[in-house]
């Protein structure tokens, strides 16, 4: 995945190991500035890709597909994607990637800021028999790594906004990426999961708002070894930075950047169980029991460019 998201997916961080990112940087003594949080969010994921590969969690042995990765819903919103040219922002291990190319697009890039997960995603695509193309890039440096290529969907989300410091950058981005009459579609971890996290009591893990839901303190600093799958602790670079972005942000971004907006989704359903007390759903994914309130944990928005 991106996610997170996104990808990376947001909000797997112990509420214990995570701090405001103004804190001093140790080797310096001054704050950390974006650029410094890009780069140290990049050296994470490096670090991280080998744990994700080997991981049940992706399923990479075949245990999982790339449909696994999407609800049902997404593909209604997209429609047919035959003979359309596809591009992943924040695209990971290519894992929900490959769906696009299954789906007969007719050429499908993937783009994503870590050197080894586009390392990893072009030998899973290699080793699968599949004619996807995989790009090393910051997503700020897109449209230049991109050689100018504009494509008919973009699709990113699960995990990946939250690694942006500047929506309205990032809508200009996808403008320029999208082709007259093309399609961005967003499906991302809810800001309102992002704000929630469990009690420590181990008798019944209550959820409380813990953290932001809307942007401006800044992003939030992590240090820890812990990746949201399963495996070993990260070794390397364990530092990342994750940015809050409320859905009124997402919306106001896109359309100030000139696309319109035709579709805002919630669901209930996540991909994995964020939460112990979690259910799985009729079609595999998760969701709070019926024991707990009805709230969103994901969102999607469908925009295109006039």
């Amino acid at each position: 995945m991106t996610t997170d998201k996104r990808e990376p997916m947001a909000g797997a961080i112990p509420a214990a190991q995570v701090a405001p990112a103004s804190e001093h940087s140790p080797l310096t003594g001054q704050p950390p500035t974006i650029e410094d949080m890009v780069r140290a969010n990049e050296a994470n994921w490096d670090a991280r890709t080998p744990v994700h590969v080997a991981s049940e969690f992706y399923g990479l042995d075949g245990s999982r597909t790339a449909e696994h990765w999407f609800a049902p819903f997404e593909w209604a919103d997209l429609g047919e994607l035959a003979g359309r040219d596809v591009l992943h922002l924040q695209c990971h291990l290519g894992t929900e990637t490959a769906a696009f190319a299954d789906r007969g697009a007719a050429h499908t890039v993937g783009l994503d800021i870590s050197a080894a997960s586009v390392a990893e995603a072009r030998r899973l695509a290699a080793e699968a028999g599949r004619d996807m193309e995989f790009v090393r890039s910051d997503v700020h440096r897109a449209v230049e790594a991109l050689d100018g290529r504009r494509f008919d969907v973009i699709y990113t989300g699960k995990g990946a906004l939250c690694y942006l410091p500047n929506l309205t950058v990032w809508a200009g981005i996808v403008e320029a990426l999208l082709r007259p009459g093309g399609t961005l579609y967003l499906v991302e971890f809810h800001p309102l999961l992002d704000a929630l996290g469990p009690t420590p009591d181990p008798e019944r893990q209550q959820l409380l708002l813990r953290h932001d839901y809307l942007a401006g303190r800044g992003p939030l600093r992590s240090d820890t070894p812990c990746t949201y799958t399963d495996g070993p602790p990260v070794t390397g670079a364990t530092t990342s930075y994750e940015w809050r972005h409320g859905v009124g942000e997402v919306v106001s971004a896109l359309a100030g950047a000139g696309l319109t907006v035709q579709l805002v989704r919630e669901t209930e359903l996540l991909p994995w169980k964020r939460f112990d007390s979690m259910v799985p759903s009729d079609n595999g994914w998760w969701r709070l029991p019926p024991s707990e309130p009805i709230i969103p944990l994901l969102y999607a928005v469908r925009a295109v460019k006039g």
